[in-house]
């Protein structure tokens, strides 16, 4: 590999559901000439938009994202898949002389960027050294703000569409498809079925990203080289490690128990 492509720096930016990664990333790609890889098990699905919360349209105009619409629903996909199409992207993006910005909230596809990750099962000691010119930022926030951000963003869900998305998926594809069920899909359905109204509804898919977040929240906490910032200074941290100043201006790392 080019030295020069060698050297550029990957930033990843990781944290729990409905925290800001998404419009985070745009705004840094677009000041800093980044593409965007998503490291979601959720978006890599084409045709479920809406109900996995993909980058909109207009985001996906501004800026270049890959690790969506890989598949169809029916697909399997797995971790390995994943840091295979990843890995080729970092260095397509890299040979383009942009910085390569992965984002994500699935900490098993996060990680096999990271580490030196092996996929034969031999994974005792993989999570011990990060791999050269990888940045990683984390987004934290207050549990209320987090919960509130993800109430706003359940009631987005069913004034976008997602009753109409969840149908049309359901009439290709079933309601008992693996990546139809345990997600907002299936609250959908009930709802379609008059068990739950549309504020009900509202309310469970609330509580089932709280939970997704905690979980998120729990895989991301161990891993040492996150520095944990606000979405401000996220921002700020970006910044200066794309601006390749020589004392980059830490954000203050704010503490990992919650």
């Amino acid at each position: 590999m080019d030295d020069m492509v060698d050297k550029l720096p990957v930033i990843v930016i990781v944290g729990p559901t409905a925290s800001g990664k998404t419009s985070l990333a745009v705004e840094i790609a677009v000041n800093y000439d980044c593409e965007i890889i998503c490291a979601d098990s959720r978006t890599i699905y084409k045709g479920m938009d809406i109900g996995t919360a993909k980058p909109t349209l207009n985001e996906q105009k501004l800026v270049p994202h890959w690790g969506i619409d890989l598949v169809d629903p029916g697909d399997k996909f797995n971790v390995k898949n994943f840091h295979d199409y990843a890995s080729r992207k970092i260095l397509e993006i890299q040979g383009r002389g942009r910085t390569p910005l992965v984002v994500g909230g699935t900490g098993l596809y996060v990680d096999s960027l990271l580490f030196d990750f092996r996929f034969n099962g031999d994974n005792t000691s993989w999570r011990t050294n990060i791999k050269e010119n990888m940045h990683v930022v984390g987004i934290t926030t207050d549990k209320i703000n987090l919960r509130r951000r993800i109430n706003k963003r359940a009631i987005e869900l069913f004034n976008d569409g997602v009753v109409n998305e969840a149908s049309k998926l359901a009439d290709v594809y079933s309601w008992d498809l693996g990546s139809m069920t345990s997600n907002i899909y299936q609250i959908v359905k009930l709802h379609l079925e008059g068990k739950y109204s549309v504020q009900e509804s509202i309310e469970k898919i609330t509580t089932l990203d709280w939970k997704l977040a905690k979980r998120q929240m729990t895989w991301f906490r161990p891993n040492p080289y996150i520095e944990w910032c606000t979405l401000h200074d996220a921002y700020a941290l970006t910044s200066n490690i794309l601006s390749d100043r020589k004392s980059v201006q830490k954000c203050d790392i704010i503490s990992k128990k919650d």
